[in-house]
């Protein structure tokens, strides 16, 4: 179907790739994964044409189409939002583009007749006069009212342009879809249907993502991208993660006779397959897993942020009481009549329809925002650290990272410039990457220093808004391991489903017209059929 010949690719001295060679076949989805900077967008570009490489070729089989999901969000604004999304089936658009430029023409003759003749034929080969209705039903089902169908997309906000977007890579289904952080600005709701959209899909699939529960849910293949080559591994991301550290930990035991290391793959390989057997997506998506290799599992080069977040003391019974508290934003309520008694040990997944309310919330419980009305005490023995949504005031002035962290030290030891170097080498900042200037800094580094100075805190009560924002998979999984382990009370937001289900006991909903409070987890929570019943009167 598509396949990746020889490939190279460098800019300057770096190399990105070192002649690859990989096929992507029909019925499959990949998931390609890598650090950060490894080229994930990069091969993206190059296997849809988007940029070339320094060496080789990309070969997709003739009468096929690719479409990718649009990262320019501005690139539709002069266009209503229904042509917008038939716009991505380029051959059926240029069609009907010109059967409408023919019928507009003042002085319509014989030779316009035959041609519109011939269009006509291709146009009902493709499905074409359908083309409004399966685009319409496609925009229902990514949440964009009929309404809105012919809106000029530049009138529309960004999550809504997000959707469309999507909607016009997905519309008449592509041989090759290509999608770049095709779950960025969705909501749960619409990552499910994505999800499930996908996972009955029967052509090619080819994702980048950093959301592990949409890589488990829609993924039969995962393709590695390390030391500048590409590698396909049957299954899952999870399947991917957990078989390469069992590798790892294998390769560390020199002890262990080469028999003993093999039954225990096989027994890996027979639980795990007989999850996925059980799995919604095995039933839909039967090219889930063809065969899992021994042969095939190697030990991930990837490093891990040493994450840990420790209490300095154990709280007591009282966390946090919250009475009728309400904010707003121009006037109208991001969220009203909130009434909240946290206790030791709650892992709250804190989230809303409306983002702008879970960072107003952050905001006015840690004390950085007044709210409208009501009352927040916080116990005497709780302490609190707080990761914000928007970081860029901790980073204005230009100081070393060794620098930066030393502001946040409790003790003399802590202020040594050994122990912060050490402190930073666990956080991946190792020798001259400790003192690079804070003010420069990527939007992940930014956000491995804030979990720095969280760590450093010790607070027995942690926030975090949105934390893996900016994160490569192996931060959002060492930060997600820490969270589970932690002793102390989370309150958390976040996108990643993954995160949310495996963290979280406890659902807290903000609404406009007050909280929807539930001790259970977030996969139960969103599933209730009492609860998506009540979540819709609450946002009337």
């Amino acid at each position: 179907m598509l396949s990746v010949s020889n490939l190279s690719i460098q800019f300057g001295k770096r190399v990105l790739f070192d002649e690859v060679n990989v096929t992507f076949t029909t019925g499959n989805c990949y998931g390609i994964i890598g650090a950060n900077g490894a080229g994930k967008s990069t091969f993206l570009k190059i296997l849809s044409g988007q940029l070339d490489p320094n060496a080789g070729h990309v070969h997709l089989e003739p009468g096929k189409r690719m479409s990718v999901l649009e990262q320019n969000h501005f690139a539709y604004d002069e266009h209503q939002v229904l042509q917008s999304v038939i716009m991505g089936n380029k051959p059926l658009y240029a069609i009907k583009k010109e059967m409408d430029d023919l019928y507009a023409n003042p002085d319509f003759s014989d030779a316009d007749s035959e041609r519109v003749g011939e269009l006509q034929i291709k146009f009902e080969e493709m499905n074409g006069w359908n083309a409004d209705n399966d685009a319409a039903a496609l925009l229902s089902n990514l949440g964009i009212s009929e309404d809105l169908h012919y809106t000029l997309m530049g009138e529309l906000d960004g999550k809504q342009r997000v959707r469309i977007l999507l909607a016009q890579a997905l519309f008449g289904n592509p041989d090759v879809l290509i999608m770049d952080e095709p779950t960025n600005d969705l909501d749960y709701e619409t990552i499910q249907w994505l999800e499930e959209f996908l996972a009955n899909y029967d052509h090619t699939v080819i994702v980048v993502s950093h959301d592990r529960h949409f890589l488990d849910s829609v993924c039969t293949h995962i393709s590695d991208i390390d030391f500048g080559k590409i590698n396909h591994y049957s299954g899952n991301y999870t399947f991917w993660y957990e078989s390469s550290q069992l590798v790892a930990r294998q390769r560390a035991q020199q002890n262990k006779k080469a028999e003993e290391k093999k039954k225990e793959l096989e027994t890996f390989i027979a639980r795990f397959s007989a999850n996925v057997a059980k799995s919604k997506q095995a039933t839909s998506r039967k090219k889930m897993i063809d065969k899992l290799n021994i042969e095939e599992i190697k030990p991930s080069s990837r490093r891990y942020p040493a994450i840990i977040f420790e209490q300095d003391r154990e709280a007591g019974d009282q966390i946090l009481n919250i009475n009728n508290l309400c904010v707003n934003q121009d006037n109208t309520p991001l969220f009203d009549q909130i009434d909240l008694n946290l206790a030791k040990g709650d892992k709250v997944i804190v989230f809303s329809k409306d983002a702008r309310a879970t960072t107003a919330f952050y905001e006015a419980i840690s004390g950085n925002q007044s709210a409208a009305s009501g009352s927040l005490d916080w116990g005497i023995t709780t302490s609190h650290s707080y990761l914000p949504l928007d970081n860029s005031s901790f980073f204005e002035n230009p100081l070393s990272l060794v620098d930066w962290l030393r502001q946040y030290a409790q003790t003399e030891e802590e202020r040594e410039e050994v122990f912060l170097r050490g402190f930073l080498g666990k956080m991946l900042f190792s020798g001259e990457e400790a003192l690079k200037m804070s003010n420069v800094l990527s939007g992940g580094e930014k956000v491995r220093c804030m979990l720095s100075r969280m760590m450093m805190q010790r607070a027995n009560v942690v926030l975090l808004d949105e934390p893996t924002n900016h994160l490569d998979l192996e931060s959002i999984t060492a930060i997600n391991n820490s969270l589970i382990k932690f002793k102390g009370t989370v309150l958390l937001t976040t996108h990643d489903h993954a995160f949310a289900q495996s963290v979280g006991n406890r659902i807290v909903e903000l609404t406009p017209k007050g909280v929807i409070d539930r001790h259970m987890t977030f996969d139960e929570y969103m599933s209730d059929e009492k609860i998506k019943a009540l979540r819709e009167k609450m946002y009337v």
